[in-house]
């Protein structure tokens, strides 16, 4: 693997039920980028999030699927977020009874002690959790709460930035946090993303609209078509993708838009 890579992946397939789903994905993201990938319904960008996270029922292969130089193929879900990796869900699930701040405290411990880190006891997390809410501007009030238990749409997508804030992953892939929100609720949840951009920590952004786009600055943005990567280039391709729609990207094969 190239070592300036945080994430490669070259020639990702999948499928689930006898269907197949992807069908050849290439990409490659360097530490501190940004990469949306965009596309109408049904091509394939929830399930490349899922299989990179290692959603069970995917039947995956590729010749390459590295993240941090190691193989994620051969990673528990569990193994791959004690590497680094984040995802933030479309659609975050509620887990009633289960305190936020107890499960937020819970994950942070369990990757700590992969590491071969000490344990944060409860006062210190406490302490840190509620320090990230602020930084963030989120309700403190949250942190009290069950997860994502009678949450608006919004606050749910906070509360994944929050715990994007707590673990402080590598990579975090986000799909569609866009999804459901208002205005008001776009900006903090963008406005989160970028205080959370650094150069160690990478962001793959699956959105349908350029709204999100318009708050975090792609590094470089995709388009994916039949399961694959059709066409890539700079933020001029969401333009290009604004005043065209997506039925111009031509065949699926990897191609430069300038």
């Amino acid at each position: 693997m190239n070592e300036r890579m945080l994430l490669q992946l070259r020639g990702l397939r999948a499928s689930i039920a006898g269907k197949q789903v992807l069908n050849g994905v290439d990409l490659e993201v360097r530490p501190g980028e940004v990469h949306a990938i965009m596309g109408p319904n049904g091509t394939g960008k929830s399930t490349l999030a899922a299989v990179l996270a290692g959603k069970p029922g995917y039947e995956v292969s590729a010749d390459v699927a590295q993240l941090g130089g190691v193989d994620l193929l051969g990673l528990e879900p569990e193994e791959r977020a004690h590497l680094g990796l984040f995802l933030g869900f479309q659609y975050p699930v509620e887990l009633p009874g289960v305190n936020n701040t107890y499960l937020l405290r819970a994950a942070l411990n369990a990757r700590r002690r992969a590491r071969g880190e000490s344990e944060i006891d409860a006062y210190d997390f406490l302490q840190t959790i509620k320090g990230k809410a602020r930084e963030l501007g989120f309700d403190e009030a949250l942190l009290a709460r069950n997860v994502n238990e009678g949450f608006s749409g919004g606050e749910r997508k906070r509360n994944e930035i929050l715990q994007l804030a707590v673990l402080e992953p590598r990579l975090a892939v986000l799909d569609e946090i866009d999804s459901g929100l208002d205005i008001d609720a776009l900006r903090q949840v963008a406005a989160g993303i970028n205080r959370l951009r650094s150069p160690d920590r990478s962001f793959v952004l699956i959105t349908h609209y350029r709204r999100l786009l318009d708050y975090v600055a792609a590094d470089k943005v995709h388009v994916m078509r039949d399961g694959r990567i059709a066409a890539s280039g700079d933020m001029s391709l969401v333009d290009q993708l604004e005043e065209r729609g997506y039925e111009w990207v031509g065949d699926p094969q990897p191609a430069l838009v300038d």
